[in-house]
């Protein structure tokens, strides 16, 4: 996945003032979860290289859909490598004011959620004529920091009328494990309405009771009897 390198210092102060001075000195007051030690670590950011690093990433990313990103910050020399997690902008001028790291090892797997892309034509929808709904969009997954991809493409070519992709279906490889539970759909080929299908046939026969076929033949022998007369 993209990783960039950022400069952070440690900050002591906190509160409302204290990152109003923070930000008049042309830095971003920030936070990083550690991970063994647990609290939260106060950092600042250099502004402006946050941003000329936030904007070689974004152009890096055009056209992907991956909101995942690690970094190395550089802590005096010490390198930190945590995740990105939010990042505040400022309503108006649409510049970062607050950034939440988590930090992580790069030999531990973290937890992370990554968006799904289906891809081929469902059978289907080639030859029955059928609607294909996505169901689920994202799945966490955990897995080592520098495996994190920026998407899960999922391949439906061969799913067919009324069928349904579940979670347990898919393949990602033996890097990562997921998370969400296997059960949850995550795409299904619905039939056009009023088509007759295998499903809406075995529906039909299941509405006609014993008693109604019963019924018919009776009326039906009947009618013979009648005639012979």
């Amino acid at each position: 996945m993209e990783k960039i390198m950022i400069k952070a210092e440690d900050r002591a102060e906190h509160g409302t003032a204290a990152v109003r001075r923070l930000r008049r000195t042309g830095k971003i007051p920030a936070s990083v979860m550690k991970m063994n030690k647990g609290g939260t670590q106060l950092i600042a950011l250099d502004a402006h290289e946050f941003m000329m690093a936030m904007r070689g990433f974004m152009m890096a990313m055009r056209g992907r859909s991956g909101k995942q990103l690690l970094v190395a910050l550089d802590m005096n020399g010490s390198t930190m490598h945590a995740l990105l997690r939010e990042m505040q902008n400022d309503v108006l001028a649409g510049t970062p004011i607050h950034v939440d790291f988590s930090e992580v090892s790069l030999t531990q797997k973290v937890r992370v959620t990554v968006p799904l892309y289906l891809t081929g034509e469902a059978t289907g929808v080639k030859l029955g004529g059928g609607v294909l709904e996505q169901v689920l969009r994202t799945v966490d997954v955990e897995c080592l920091p520098d495996d994190i991809e920026e998407k899960f493409d999922v391949d439906v070519t061969s799913l067919g009328l009324d069928q349904t992709l579940f979670v347990k279906d898919l393949q990602l490889g033996d890097k990562f494990t997921l998370v969400t539970r296997g059960e949850y759909a995550v795409a299904t080929v619905k039939a056009p309405e009023g088509a007759d299908t295998p499903a809406a046939a075995a529906a039909a026969a299941a509405e006609k009771s014993p008693e109604v076929i019963k019924k018919g033949k009776e009326d039906a022998d009947a009618k013979k009897a009648e005639a012979k007369k």
